[in-house]
């Protein structure tokens, strides 16, 4: 039989949290990406971005501790027709920004320079932070400039993160939508390609039957 609670001092239990400090919790901060770039190699990140969408990054391209070459890389983000949007020769640390114009692949490539006559390079470090959407934005600047409080401030940022996922929930509804008018129009196709085929068994079974029945008849094997 449980006791019941002392007076004067409240039962401890779990507050639920409220739904926007949950949605904060949920949506962190993205990591930047870390990878060994060696010499002579090309390594690229490839993402789908939305349309319309502010995509900013900064990179910064180190050789390992103890080596007598400084770091050498080339930069070039490209989208999937090969638009250039930004590039960078003998890249070593900097910033990018670009506004997409329409829903795509983009692809950040780093390509290792070797110099003449060093040898082997020493694999490089390549450190990446590519943001896009509501983690692009800054929002100091924008508090700077509209004179906004802190609280309003995280409303804005929660307002641009909501009209985000309706954005994202409004984009797989239409890609669900195209799928399945696809898998409709297929089935539909399947569909009809079942039945001409079953047309056309039916009718070289016929053909087979009376072409038999009058190769016999002409051989006399039936009346």
């Amino acid at each position: 039989m449980p006791l019941p609670p002392l007076p004067g001092r409240p039962r401890l239990g779990r507050a639920p949290l409220p739904p926007l400090l949950l949605l904060l919790l949920l949506v962190g901060p993205a990591r930047p990406i870390s990878f060994q770039l060696p010499g002579k190699a090309r390594k690229c990140l490839r993402e789908e971005i939305h349309r319309d969408t502010l995509v900013t990054g900064e990179y910064e391209i180190s050789a390992p501790p103890g080596s007598s070459a400084g770091p050498s890389a080339n930069l070039k983000i490209t989208d999937s027709a090969g638009h250039i949007l930004y590039a960078k020769e003998d890249a070593t640390k900097g910033k990018f920004a670009f506004t997409t114009e329409d829903y795509d692949m983009f692809e950040a490539c780093f390509e290792s320079k070797l110099p003449v006559g060093t040898g082997r390079m020493p694999d490089q470090l390549v450190t990446l932070d590519m943001k896009h959407g509501v983690e692009a934005k800054n929002y100091e600047e924008i508090a700077k400039v509209e004179k906004l409080k802190p609280l309003e401030v995280e409303l804005r940022r929660l307002e641009d993160l909501s009209e985000s996922i309706v954005n994202d929930f409004a984009y797989m509804k239409k890609r669900e939508e195209e799928m399945r008018d696809t898998n409709e129009s297929t089935n539909t196709r399947v569909l009809y390609f079942s039945i001409f085929s079953m047309c056309c068994l039916i009718g070289l079974a016929t053909w087979q039957v009376f072409y038999l029945r009058r190769f016999f008849k002409a051989k006399k094997l039936i009346e």
